[in-house]
């Protein structure tokens, strides 16, 4: 399959210590099967950022997602279990790190800060938190973590 990298800028290797932490599944590497998806990613980080939006092109065999030589977390939709482990890698105050090589699912809708904040004081249940992160319309993100994931990524 061919994933998208959308950017602002190229470059030719994945350096996971340049990945922002706090981000849905964690600090990695992040690609999705939507190339509309990532030309809109990498155009919203060249006008926050500067620089020229760039849709990188990856090749990644996803057999390896049901294979035992990698740990994968799969969420084929939103779920709680989703919702819980997007609070557990976005919240700020939590120490919270997993060691999944890759993670697949939805991305979380764009006010997730907003959301997060109102699910820690309490103020939406688990349920209404996993309805709200879901996005209008669901895109889909792989999220690379691990040097062994990355390895699995040609670029084209």
């Amino acid at each position: 399959m061919i994933l998208y990298h959308g950017t602002n800028m190229d470059f030719d290797g994945i350096e996971l210590s340049k990945s922002s932490p706090y981000k849905d599944f964690g600090k990695g590497f992040y690609l999705t099967d939507i190339r509309n998806q990532a030309e809109q990613l990498a155009e919203k980080k060249a006008k926050l950022f500067k620089g020229t939006p760039i849709v990188q092109m990856y090749e990644f065999d996803e057999t390896v997602l049901h294979s035992p030589d990698y740990k994968v977390l799969l969420f084929e939709k939103p779920t709680r279990e989703w919702a819980e482990f997007i609070y557990k890698n976005r919240n700020r105050n939590s120490h919270f790190h997993h060691d999944y090589d890759i993670v697949f699912g939805p991305i979380a809708n764009d006010g997730v800060a907003y959301l997060l904040g109102r699910f820690e004081e309490g103020t939406l249940t688990l349920d209404e938190l996993t309805k709200e992160l879901q996005f209008r319309e669901l895109n889909n993100q792989y999220f690379f973590g691990t040097e062994k994931a990355i390895k699995l990524l040609k670029r084209i």
